[in-house]
């Protein structure tokens, strides 16, 4: 019989940091044999600089396993050359970015990306660890026991998005509210000041629509993001339909979520700043 083995989905930002620790620590039992971190290719730079420090191989006693789908960047950029993407003729826009249409309503595209990008890329690789092909279905027989255990880190202030379904063999597992441990993002961060490690980044791509603009702020602390979020921005603006979902002919796209060019956006006053959209948004799997 198969040992369930568990494996860490890790977004490398305050949550699934805290939870790969705990597990270095022994306070979340049993050790993990990996963790997986899935590469958009568009992550802040202090993402990356924080990703190579926890996998360095000085700071979690397991694996960090770091795959990439494609570029998401370098898909937005093929996209609006009307190149074809991952396969799709015409071109391709996956994340939810904010439209504007010719009719004035609002709303955003369907999401994708985390599917794609995120999801899948973890799947595929947790499948290798376990010697399988990652390309190739895998079931189970009635009754029997998963496969691998996904640590999910989810907090106590996030409970909403715990989605438990997926595949039979992979059985999530949300260690942070578990019972005996229910810890929101502010005891994660106490934690991790107590134990001496650095403040972990917000990790999402630099043009991630479900930003808010304390989020926007901080960004903008790094030239070079905040720049190359203001380049996709431009970039997209007058992406042609191409059959999108909720994007009529003529509509206009906005990394921002007052459907605004994002240099143009007052971020200054934070009695303006934007309920937070990250609640419903990817099951845990881009930046945690």
């Amino acid at each position: 019989m198969s040992k369930t083995i568990d494996v860490i989905s890790l977004g490398a930002g305050v949550q699934s940091t805290t939870m790969a620790l705990m597990a270095a620590h022994g306070e979340i039992e049993p050790m993990p044999v990996a963790a997986v971190f899935a590469d958009t290719g568009a992550e802040p730079r202090a993402v990356y600089e924080h990703l190579r420090w926890l996998s360095s191989g000085n700071v979690l006693p397991f694996p960090v396993h770091v795959v990439q789908w494609r570029n998401l960047r370098d898909d937005l950029l093929a996209s609006a050359r009307l190149e074809n993407v991952a396969g799709r003729p015409g071109g391709h826009v996956s994340p939810p970015f904010h439209t504007l249409n010719v009719d004035h309503s609002l709303g955003m595209l369907r999401r994708e990306c985390t599917q794609n990008f995120k999801i899948d890329p973890i799947r595929h690789e947790t499948k290798r660890i376990l010697g399988r092909d990652p390309l190739k279905p895998i079931r189970l027989r009635k009754g029997a026991a998963p496969l691998v255990r996904q640590w999910i880190g989810i907090s106590a202030d996030e409970v909403l998005r715990i989605k438990r379904h997926g595949p039979t063999w992979m059985q999530k597992r949300f260690p942070l509210v578990e019972e005996g441990r229910w810890l929101t993002r502010g005891h994660c961060l106490e934690w991790l000041s107590t134990h001496g490690y650095p403040r972990p980044p917000r990790s999402a791509c630099t043009f991630c629509p479900y930003r808010s603009d304390p989020e926007w702020r901080e960004l903008k602390n790094s030239e070079e993001d905040w720049q190359d979020a203001v380049a996709i921005d431009r970039l997209i603006r007058d992406f042609p339909a191409r059959g999108v979902a909720r994007l009529q002919k003529g509509g206009r796209l906005f990394v921002h979520w007052s459907k605004r060019p994002l240099e143009d956006v007052d971020l200054t006053d934070p009695h303006k700043d934007q309920i937070p959209l990250w609640g419903g948004e990817c099951e845990g799997m881009c930046g945690l």
